[in-house]
């Protein structure tokens, strides 16, 4: 005699113990409803399931993206960066589309002096003196009044203005270095 099936326990556990197949789940109108209908924006989706969240404690919606500028939808403002000329490293400015070549120039010369670079700039730090390319290789300075947004390019190079005169020549210019009453103060600004 077999203990275990008289036991009234035994009963339930052999009946729980059925084989899968032998189990029929009746289909539900949930388990084919996978997502939230769209209608229905206070219930969101966790992972145990379907929850309902009052309205009043759902997040703001997010504020819609700020309009692009007028002229043509591009970013308000760029960023530059701008080599000068014996310099180690770029200058970065940023500017509104809108400006011009000659206002990145002063921008330029102002934060390379601001952030105090070396070697100090020539001509005493005056715009005017002062040209922009778009790299060390370009024989062609930008003109002054063209926009920064028409010229294709974010990077440049600043550097002084060529000197037209006869005397900038290399024979005048090495007489000049001679007579001067310090020759070596050329060389302070490359040690310092």
């Amino acid at each position: 005699m077999n203990l275990r099936s008289h036991h009234p326990t035994a009963r339930r556990r052999s009946a729980a113990r059925a084989p899968p197949a032998a189990i029929v789940r009746a289909p539900s109108a949930w388990s084919l409803q996978t997502f939230p209908p769209e209608s229905h924006t206070d219930l969101v989706r966790h992972r145990g399931g379907l929850i309902s969240v009052p309205r009043r404690l759902l997040p703001p919606p997010p504020p819609p993206p700020p309009p692009a500028s007028a002229a043509g939808g591009g970013p308000a403002r760029l960023l530059l960066n701008v080599t000068v000329e014996r310099s180690l490293g770029p200058v970065h400015v940023v500017m509104a589309r809108e400006k011009s070549v000659s206002d990145l120039i002063r921008a330029s010369v102002e934060v390379y002096a601001r952030e105090k670079r070396r070697p100090l700039l020539r001509g005493g730090g005056d715009p005017r003196c002062f040209e922009l390319h778009y790299s060390p290789f370009s024989l062609e300075c930008l003109r002054p009044e063209e926009k920064l947004i028409n010229l294709g390019s974010r990077n440049f190079f600043l550097c002084s203005k060529r000197s037209t005169s006869s005397n900038s020549s290399c024979s005048g210019q090495a007489s000049m270095e001679a007579n001067s009453p310090l020759p070596l103060t050329h060389l302070m600004d490359f040690l310092l």
